[in-house]
């Protein structure tokens, strides 16, 4: 296997870069820049010197044997001055060495994934830890780096096993009296998984919503704040703000952290029937995105008791404009922020409410293997109703729903989303 190379920390003037190295000739390498190495996983300064003797860096070297490192393999990782022309002379002396080539995106990782040090639910947790904005998701991809989704699965998975063992022990001895009945045991470690499986599947959506951001559309009549409250609660001028009414004619997203949650908050075009073919557009596009977003807020007039879209669920109605006077309920000005912790709180609230059933499957990919056990495992009880004669059935849709679960950590059916996934990590990683 070739012995890569590239920064592994993030690019640009710093005040320590780290460029790694790993496969066979890692140590070699780093000796030829270093002299003598530290022991592993001690970490020593010397002086990085080219072949010719040209001076590179005062560095510290760490270098770590095969089944102790990130990738599994010898490594060393060579801590250095952080400025552009260091980190520039430093990858030019390695990329000159024979053996030795630049890492592509994501190889390191991928290394890690098939040397075993990490199963695909752990790099997909790696991935989402690096592009966490938020406390929930820095938690999230945590947890799933931690391997709570690999160790989920091994126990269903060791449950299933058995119960096809049990139902191929009753095949191979089917013209001999067996003597116990292992339908129930069968029976009871199939509806054990199925019952895990349906809470991961249920908390799979909000997951989802947590490593993506929860959306929170501000909806209601024309000129009542909307454009104005979006600003507030981005601290910009995200929207244009007109005391003309019609403004705004499309959805304005703005990305923030609500303590610590991710939320896409959307400002839309104003709710009324309308002769303009652009406003009517912009109307139309509003209606549907606050349909799909997770939670709305309905802004309205002080007197109007019937706004046009009916609050749902756990929708806020508010009264806008609250610097003009206006009253009634919960009422809010993104001019003067009067209201506007209120609001955030009850948004919040209402999110980690929901935040709060989060499973560890967090991706689309993980929801519908687990849905495809799901399947195979409710087949399975059918055919188990019908006895032991159709027992060889119910065997095969247990190995089907084991198969599935198989590919949540990368044992069986994911080479062909590898490259999508590690296409999105940088060199270094």
């Amino acid at each position: 296997m070739d012995t890569i190379f590239a920064l592994a920390s993030a690019r640009g003037k710093a005040g320590v870069a780290v460029v790694r190295i790993s496969g066979p000739r890692s140590w070699t390498a780093a000796a030829a820049l270093a002299g003598d190495l530290p022991p592993a996983r001690q970490t020593a300064l010397r002086r990085l010197t080219a072949a010719d003797g040209m001076a590179l860096d005062e560095a510290l070297v760490l270098p770590f044997r095969a089944g102790h490192s990130f990738t599994g393999e010898d490594v060393v990782e060579l801590h250095l001055h952080g400025s552009l022309a260091t980190v520039r002379a430093v990858l030019r002396v390695l990329g000159d060495m024979e053996g030795l080539r630049l890492a592509e995106p994501g190889e390191f990782t991928r290394r890690a994934l098939e040397n075993e040090c990490l199963d695909l639910a752990q790099v997909e947790g790696l991935a989402d830890l690096i592009d966490a904005e938020t406390e929930g998701q820095r938690q999230q991809a945590l947890r799933v780096l931690s391997g709570a989704l690999g160790r989920a699965a091994e126990g269903w998975r060791t449950d299933l096993i058995r119960a096809a063992a049990l139902l191929e022990a009753t095949i191979d001895f089917a013209d001999e009296d067996v003597p116990v009945d292992v339908t129930p045991e069968v029976d009871a470690l199939i509806g054990r998984v199925m019952s895990a499986l349906q809470r991961e599947a249920d908390g799979a959506a909000v997951a989802e919503r947590i490593r993506e951001g929860f959306e929170v559309a501000i909806v209601g009549p024309p000129n009542v704040g909307k454009s104005t409250l979006l600003n507030a609660l981005a601290g910009r001028e995200a929207a244009i703000t007109s005391d003309i009414a019609g403004t705004t004619r499309d959805v304005i997203e703005v990305r923030m952290d609500l303590h610590g949650l991710p939320v896409t908050v959307l400002d839309t075009a104003g709710l009324r029937e309308t002769q303009d073919v652009v406003e009517g557009l912009g109307v139309k596009r509003a209606i549907e995105r606050a349909k799909l977003a997770d939670l709305r807020v309905i802004l309205k007039e002080a007197n109007d008791e019937d706004p046009l879209l009916a609050p749902t669920g756990d929708d806020i109605v508010a009264v806008g404009k609250a610097d003009l006077g206006r009253q009634g309920g919960l009422a809010i000005s993104g001019l003067t922020g009067v209201g506007l912790d209120r609001l955030v709180e009850m948004i919040v609230s209402r999110l980690e409410v929901r935040a709060s059933g989060v499973a560890t499957a967090t991706r689309e990919r993980h929801r519908v293997a687990i849905e495809r056990a799901i399947g195979a495992l409710t087949l399975a009880k059918d055919e188990l109703l019908h006895g032991p004669e159709r027992s060889e059935l119910a065997a095969e849709e247990l190995r089907t729903a084991i198969r599935s679960l198989d590919s949540l950590v990368g044992r069986v059916d994911v080479e062909h989303i590898l490259d999508e996934i590690f296409a999105s990590f940088c060199l270094g990683k």
